[in-house]
């Protein structure tokens, strides 16, 4: 299946361990189509972003169950990439971001 970059990766992944992730190893995590593989997911921030990209590992976030009152289900299924980058690289898109403003 052929995606389009901007298919490709759905949307950043903004938590605490996240952010300890980028801060220590230069890794930045995604939110990304379930059908994308890894080379997909190097081409695509590659490409956006414009860095060099020296490894990617993606795992499937199994469901959840919640419950509101009375009603219960589960939580979507998703899958997520971690990128680790070159050191000299960096994506602005999460830099300079304070958690808790």
């Amino acid at each position: 299946m052929s995606l389009h970059p901007n298919e490709v990766l759905l949307a950043p992944v903004v938590s605490e361990k996240s952010y300890e992730q980028i801060e220590s190893n230069h890794r930045y995590s995604f939110r990304v189509h379930p059908d994308a593989h890894k080379t997909q997911i190097r081409q695509a921030v590659e490409e956006i972003f414009g860095v060099r990209v020296q490894d990617v590992r993606t795992m499937s976030v199994k469901s959840k169950p919640k419950r509101r009152g009375y009603t219960s289900g589960r939580s979507r299924a998703w899958k997520k990439a971690v990128v680790q980058l070159h050191p000299d690289d960096h994506i602005e898109l999460f830099e300079g971001q304070e958690l808790g403003e």
